[in-house]
């Protein structure tokens, strides 16, 4: 339990001052907790995290195993056999139910494992002052006392007190229902009994940092937080169901009502020729247990799990399960260039002064006025930290910007003595600018950087090497376009001396009058791997659209290298300039969208939909969270991205690398193809089940199945030979055929076909060989009816490794946990058919010669109707796909 912080306390945190708070906490904003510090109040206050529902309960599983009705009915006809002397049979049949239940807990509870995997891998992370270095740590390891770096983007991690603010505003919509950001004040005085949403000393659990940065100390982590509070309200209850599972289950429940009917008829059918009541009950009932695909929707849970514990393994972190069963419908991908495309490895490459122009800023004679200055602003515009290990950390552009300034000038680090921050307004993709204010000996400094179309029209004047002279923007602007066509990222740089320093640091007041001191050109190279992965997304009917805040130029440099179709490039000042008729005709021909805003990603997707697309966007900024709810998949950026924009994703990208989105959608089309794969086996066998058993008696035949036998091939049939089907590798096509509709139904492109006409013909083959049986007088027409019924749908399961390519032209071994699993159900068959102490429990007697050639051979009939089904359907004869709308 933890320790609650407020016992004893004159005044709440959020009404004293912050030096109170800290002398509270025995900490020191500059230096942090000691690691002996935090380990202690692990101890004392526990882990900072919420408590969750009941989760993942391994005796609910395995009880729910056997609360379902039929099974329940079944359970208790077999306790009503044993009552009136057919022990045997009941024993056996509680047996097969309850290893049934076993192997249903199993699948489940694997699947709950990895969704749990998939949970922690996604913990989100803090920055924290520890012994005077920033560490990054798990949010669960934050202790009351921890000094906390917050910046934009992120979710704060417990309850804190503001220490330091730069322009801090949260976004507290999600504690106090308030739409509007809330500006928060270190210094602000409250009175005791300040409500929740007027405590603007404090940052709340679970908000979110809209803009701005802070420095804050944790007060409360876990229950003690405002929000462990109203946690009841947050308990984690039933999972949701994907739109699959919905179908499966709405579609499960209309088929169960036809299976009860038709177990009722061979019920009635069965007394009317004078079989024993309860064994037509026992019979009846086993096949609707065996039959009913109550199963189904837990079997997509666990593909779809088992699948995104692979997609995260290659690195891309699913966090809402249906997005990987809807990858294979994008129609579009919407991407990022920076570090999603590229390599995000900046690197500075060229430098521009009014005068001057190098390749190597180490090589130029730092008395130059003009070249001294550049270094300088390069130097004091970073927001570059050290860790522990004295190793620099921060954005790629920043870093290359730090590391240019310290290799041009051994003693930079002067500059940042001589010139003490005091103040900055951060860089975001509106302002598309970044402005740092310095307190010097003899008054301030401003220093500003950004999109030269923007830091320009903010300058008076250019530094020279001989002074300040007037600036022609245009020629500058001209300058910043030819670097940008060769693909480089350009940052312009100015600044303005101040004779006394502003009590905050306001745009309008410091960000203007300035002297423009020069262009810094960065290179961020095209990832190599990203021209295959565009050309597999040609193959597979995906358009890429490239959306970048960088200059058009440098935008359609970088799509040329890359390959991209076409010429378009459009800039966020004309798209914002269309009609919403006029951004629709534009999407259909433009695949580079260049300096453009998050907030006009949402035109952007709404225009693409309008075509009927299924939109795939990136994004990593505070910004972006709108575009990524309202496309149809969302994918945040793992290592640039915001804790705000991997909150409202689908998937996060570890990598930050195009080509995995590309490994995603393809690893999703191949766990859609497995699930359709596993039902249209699973559906096959049942229908071969209830085609045996309903058609033998209006065949004038016995009845074929004893109730044990008919679960006993629903637990070797459906059980690991089915599963194996979600591990079976992708189809050689699956790249190259276009997207899925989101709406098409799995049932589509032949497969209630296939479910129906191969399931009566493993009808047709059981009952061929009962008749061949009980004609020539053998008496082990049942054993040999049962055994056919078996080897069948293994055989099925063998023919469903691919709905399209032949057996023999796929990897026979592709798929060892499948031919494991047959090989397996065979030799289980096998003893059942001819060890004595099974034949007693499965009344079961050892075939001829000639019947076991029979068992053996009659069930490759099923392979080679499938076979002969996939050369129509490869000749398009058959199951033609609808064009997508």
């Amino acid at each position: 339990m933890q320790k609650d912080l407020n016992i004893d306390t004159a005044k709440p945190i959020f009404a004293l001052p912050a030096s109170v708070v800290l002398k509270r906490f025995n900490v020191d904003p500059t230096k942090g907790l000691s690691s002996r510090q935090a380990a202690q109040r692990v101890e004392t206050y526990g882990l900072n995290i919420l408590a969750q529902g009941s989760g993942l309960n391994p005796l609910v599983m395995l009880i729910r195993q056997f609360s379902d009705l039929m099974i329940i009915v079944l359970l208790v006809a077999a306790i009503v056999a044993g009552v009136i002397g057919e022990a045997l049979d009941s024993a056996a049949i509680l047996i097969i139910v309850i290893l049934n239940g076993i192997v249903g807990f199993v699948q489940e509870y694997r699947a709950e494992r990895a969704l749990e995997a998939l949970q922690q891998l996604s913990a989100p992370h803090v920055q924290v002052l520890r012994q005077r270095r920033r560490h990054q740590i798990e949010e669960a390891d934050l202790v009351p006392g921890d000094i906390v770096l917050l910046e934009a983007g992120n979710i704060v991690p417990a309850d804190m007190r503001v220490i330091q603010t730069t322009d801090l505003t949260i976004d507290e919509a999600s504690l106090t229902g308030e739409s509007m950001a809330v500006v928060k004040r270190a210094k602000a005085r409250l009175a005791v009994d300040a409500p929740l949403g007027d405590r603007v000393t404090m940052a709340h659990k679970g908000t979110h940092v809209t803009s701005g940065r802070a420095l804050c100390v944790a007060v409360a982590t876990g229950e003690n937080s405002e929000l462990g509070k109203i946690a009841q309200l947050m308990r984690a209850g039933e999972r949701p169901q994907t739109p699959l599972q919905k179908r499966l289950a709405a579609f499960g429940r209309r088929l169960s009502v036809a299976v009860l009917v038709i177990c009722a008829i061979i019920f009635l059918f069965g007394l009317a020729r004078g079989e024993e009541p309860v064994l037509m009950l026992l019979t009846a009932v086993s096949l609707a247990v065996a039959a009913i695909p109550e199963a189904l929707p837990a079997v997509v849970t666990i593909a779809l799990a088992l699948g995104a514990k692979r997609m995260a393994d290659r690195n891309a972190l699913v966090r809402r399960l249906p997005a990987v069963e809807t990858l294979g419908s994008v129609t579009v991908i919407c991407c990022d260039k920076t570090g999603t495309l590229t390599q995000n490895i900046m690197r500075a490459e060229r430098f521009m002064t009014a005068d001057h122009e190098t390749e190597q800023l180490q090589t130029v004679d730092q008395a130059d006025r003009s070249w001294r200055h550049l270094v300088r602003a390069m130097a004091l515009n970073t927001d570059v930290g050290v860790d522990a290990g004295e190793r620099a950390q921060g954005e790629p552009t920043e870093l290359a910007i730090h590391k240019a300034a310290h290799a041009a000038d051994a003693h930079v680090s002067r500059y940042e003595k001589q010139w003490r921050r005091v103040g900055d307004i951060p860089f975001d993709a509106d302002r598309r600018r970044m402005a740092t204010l310095h307190a010097g000996k003899k008054g301030g400094l401003v220093v500003v950087k950004g999109a030269p179309e923007v830091v320009l029209p903010l300058c008076k004047d250019r530094q020279t090497s001989s002074g300040r002279r007037r600036l022609n923007a245009q020629t500058v602007l001209a300058s910043a376009e030819d670097a940008a066509r060769l693909g480089y990222r350009i940052l312009a740089f100015a600044e303005r001396a101040l004779d006394k320093l502003p009590k905050l640091a306001k745009a309008e007041d410091i960000e203007c009058d300035l002297t423009f001191l020069g262009l810094v050109a960065l290179a961020d190279p095209p990832r190599p791997e990203v021209n295959a992965a565009l050309a597999a997304c040609v193959d597979a009917g995906i358009d890429v659209v490239m959306i970048t805040g960088d200059h058009p130029a440098t935008a359609r440099a970088i799509a040329t290298d890359l390959g991209f179709a076409g010429d378009a490039v459009m800039t966020g000042a004309e798209l914002a300039a269309l009609t919403p008729q006029e951004r629709s005709q534009a999407a259909e021909y433009t695949n580079v969208y260049a300096r453009v805003t998050p907030s006009q990603k949402l035109d952007i997707i709404e225009a693409l939909r309008g075509h009927g697309n299924y939109v795939a966007m990136t994004g990593d900024g505070v910004n972006d969270a709108p575009a990524l709810k309202q496309a149809d998949i969302g994918i945040a950026m793992g290592q640039k991205g915001t804790d705000v924009a991997r909150e409202a994703a689908d998937i996060v990208l570890l990598d930050d690398n195009f080509a995995t989105i590309v490994s995603a959608v393809r690893e999703g089309r191949r766990i859609y193809d497995n699930i359709r794969k596993f039902i249209s086996y699973t559906m096959t066998s049942n229908a071969g089940e209830i085609w045996t058993i309903l058609l033998a008696p209006f065949l004038g035949l016995p009845l074929p199945l004893l109730p044990i036998q008919i679960l006993w091939i629903n637990l070797v049939t459906d059980g690991l030979p089915g599963l194996a089907l979600a591990v079976e590798p992708e189809e050689p096509d699956v790249m190259s055929r276009p997207p899925r509709a989101p709406e098409e139904s799995v049932f589509s492109h032949g497969a209630w076909q296939h479910m129906v006409w191969v399931g009566l013909l493993i009808g047709a083959l059981s009952l061929g060989a009962l008749m061949w049986a009980h004609q020539n007088g053998s008496g082990n027409w049942q054993t040999l009816v049962f055994t056919v019924l078996t080897f069948s749908q293994l055989v099925h399961v063998l023919a469903m490794r691919s709905e399209r390519e032949s057996l023999f032209a796929i990897d026979f071994f592709g798929n060892l946990p499948l031919l494991g699993a047959v090989v397996l159900s065979v030799g289980l068959q096998a003893a059942i058919v001819y060890w004595p102490p099974a034949q007693t429990v499965f009344r079961t007697t050892g075939l001829a010669y000639e019947e076991l050639i029979v068992a053996l051979v009659l069930p490759w009939v099923v392979l080679i109707a499938c076979e002969i089904e996939k050369w129509l359907v490869r000749q398009g004869l058959i199951y033609r796909p609808a064009a997508r709308q």
